[in-house]
């Protein structure tokens, strides 16, 4: 019939292998009785190389003729082989399969809108909340992202859901660095009977903060790629925990410095792999902002170590301190010398530069003798830690909600 045979194959086992190798045209089977292994085999065809296929059979049974639809069979002939009739079969399940493969791509299409329709709507969700705009403005911004990107608004507002996710996540697990040090800053104010119900509610408030953390990210985060390391967060926050309750003693300054410690370096972790993950590079900039948070407690923890005996204190305090300081400074300059700012990330990196120098002068009155004024000197440091906190706080928050951030 002027038709190339490119080869023949017995049984239903070689079937997608021979048909990737030789890339035929059209598939045309001769199954006399066929069997669940010929429909697995057309199916499996379907699914990797698509092409038309004819089957002649004598089987004529209602329910083999339904799976040989659904399994990917253009023309299930019974009882119908003829040398004249082959070519018009043949014509036939082409045009079946090319009709089979447009109606294909328009339920491709169709299901690409839609899924771009609950990306966008859900990127201008993150728009409206961290640009504070109208519905209107965020999906104008998703727009005109799009046409300087050559990108579908699908694609763009992906992107913007990826970037969030990542950039909740840094913070989130910066946020536990940070909090391991204050945690050990607010038990050595409490030891030093300091403010003690205000502290004692910072404490708690911390406390409350780790926990919805741990939590957050074991919903948000996959558990396959970054389980085993909040698993090892979780674990030693279970041993820190306890340590914190009831009143404050010197012998346990230590031990649940080490605890914290210990923290901060799985937090570390994690924080760091997030980081990678989003392979943004606004997420480093997020990452840094986030680890000065950290930097301004440790130094305020370090500072007050000088009021516990030195066999109290964790080994090399003083290095700690100086080390703190310099990082902390380190990364406050590369901070201001960024281009990537706003006004309001200008303003409170400024604010944050003065609280940093409060900070230093009551770490400095720490280590003035002892006297009357000693209690006001460590209610200043306290304050002015916490309000450099806060300040952080605040540019942490407002990295995450940067367009730089959203738009990668």
């Amino acid at each position: 019939m002027g038709i190339d045979v490119l080869a023949q194959e017995e049984g239903c086992s070689k079937l997608v292998q021979g048909v990737v190798r030789h890339a035929p045209d059209l598939v045309i089977g001769e199954v006399s009785a066929p069997a669940d292994a010929l429909f697995k085999a057309t199916q499996a065809l379907a699914d990797t190389a698509p092409c038309p296929v004819i089957v002649f059979t004598t089987d004529s049974d209602a329910g083999h003729i339904e799976q040989a639809m659904a399994a990917g069979i253009h023309a299930y002939v019974v009882n119908g082989y003829g040398a004249q009739r082959l070519r018009p079969l043949i014509h036939l399940a082409q045009a079946r399969f090319r009709r089979e493969q447009a109606l294909q791509e328009q339920l491709r299409d169709v299901s690409q809108r839609f899924e771009d329709r609950k990306m966008v709507e859900r990127a201008k969700g993150i728009l409206m909340r961290a640009r504070q705009v109208s519905d209107d403005d965020a999906f104008q911004i998703l727009r005109t992202a799009s046409m300087h990107s050559n990108q579908r608004l699908g694609q763009v507002s992906q992107h913007i859901i990826q970037s969030a996710h990542f950039a909740e996540g840094v913070n989130r697990a910066g946020q536990l660095r940070m909090l391991s040090q204050r945690l050990v800053k607010l038990y050595l104010l409490r030891l030093a009977e300091v403010q003690t119900r205000q502290q004692q509610a910072l404490l708690d408030d911390s406390i409350q903060r780790i926990d919805a953390n741990i939590a957050l990210l074991g919903k948000t985060l996959s558990a396959p790629t970054f389980g085993d390391l909040l698993a090892q967060v979780e674990a030693t926050w279970q041993r820190l925990k306890p340590a914190l309750k009831g009143k404050p003693a010197a012998a346990q300054v230590l031990p649940v410095d080490e605890l914290a410690e210990r923290l901060l370096q799985e937090a570390e972790r994690l924080t760091a792999s997030l980081e990678s993950a989003g392979s943004a590079p606004p997420l480093k900039l997020l990452n840094i902002a986030g680890r000065q948070r950290m930097l301004s407690q440790r130094f305020a923890k370090c500072a007050l170590m000088e009021l516990v005996e030195a066999d109290a204190r964790a080994p090399g305090s003083d290095a700690a301190l100086v080390g703190a300081q310099r990082e902390f400074e380190s990364g406050l300059a590369l901070l201001n010398g960024l281009p990537l700012s706003t006004p309001e990330i200008r303003r409170t990196l400024d604010a944050a530069a003065l609280e940093w120098e409060q900070v230093l002068a009551g770490a400095a009155h720490i280590q003035r003798p002892a006297g009357r004024d000693r209690l006001l000197r460590l209610e200043g440091l306290a304050a002015a830690s916490e309000s450099l906190l806060e300040a952080f706080e605040q540019l942490s928050a407002e990295y995450e909600r940067s367009m730089q951030m959203l738009m990668g």
